[in-house]
């Protein structure tokens, strides 16, 4: 495997070889709101004074931000099996995609702080219409395939209107990942990405994660609430009994939810 070299990675050494920049990191992976926000922190470079202090010690923290947004990045699930990272290694055209993707965080806040230090507040959207981690690691399937068909050997209440599906994980450690899959009990898959429009995933993503009811808004304000029973797949996919994987598919004929990707675990 050959040793690839990004303009990024040439940009950190070079500051590090010209002025130095904190370590610590004020960082993490917002899986409710599905972005990932570091902090980056730089010092001014002994002998440098107004103007170019400011830009130097502002340049350093934007280069401390950029690296810890690699790490974060790279460590993210994509799926069950496969962190950002693996599927970096396994494609070039990923990795591109990752590096450019980082490169466009944006900056949502800066400044010196008390102690003389440059601060560079970063945030990237794991999913979104233009620059979201999404688009550069889910492929697009080569065809939707249907949600799969209702058991004709359990009856469920179908009542309809409702505006979301809440999977309630607790107690499970699930383990987040962009992209999710629902299963009964039989070990059949009931949602997943290539079940969904590839567009609406990479700009909304199919799930979001939340640790209680109040925060679980993704899923509206009529949810149907479905208690999982286990998770598999080193605790990435929740599952859920036949009765209720049964209701999801039913109720989603009727209110469409899992379509809009009106989905929440709670964790």
């Amino acid at each position: 495997m050959k040793l690839k070299i990004s303009f990024l990675g040439i940009l950190i050494a070079a500051l590090l070889m010209c002025t130095s920049f904190s370590a610590e990191a004020a960082l993490g992976t917002d899986w409710n709101n599905n972005k990932i926000t570091v902090t980056g922190s730089g010092v001014v470079p002994h002998g440098a004074h107004g103007a170019q202090a400011r830009l130097l010690a502002r340049r350093a923290a934007q280069a401390d931000a950029y690296r810890q947004l690699a790490e974060v990045v790279k460590g993210v699930q994509v799926d069950a099996q496969t962190t950002v990272e693996m599927a970096m290694i396994q494609s070039d055209t990923v990795n591109l995609q990752v590096s450019a993707v980082i490169q466009g965080a944006r900056i949502v806040s800066e400044n010196f702080t008390t102690d003389g230090a440059y601060e560079v507040t970063m945030e990237l959207p794991m999913f979104g219409r233009s620059g979201a981690l999404a688009s550069a690691v889910i492929e697009r399937p080569a065809v939707v395939e249907p949600f799969p068909q209702v058991s004709t050997k359990v009856t469920v209440e179908v009542k309809g209107g409702y505006t979301g599906l809440i999977i309630d994980c607790r107690g499970f450690r699930v383990n987040p990942v962009m992209s999710p899959v629902i299963k009964n009990a039989h070990g059949e898959k009931i949602y997943g990405h290539k079940n969904l429009d590839y567009d609406k995933v990479i700009e909304y993503g199919m799930a979001s994660y939340a640790s209680s009811m109040s925060e679980a808004v993704r899923a509206g304000s009529n949810p149907l609430i479905i208690k999982a029973v286990d998770v598999e797949d080193f605790n990435a996919n929740p599952v859920v009994s036949m009765a209720d994987a049964d209701l999801i598919l039913s109720e989603n004929q009727l209110s469409r939810f899992l379509d809009n990707t009106s989905v929440v675990f709670l964790y």
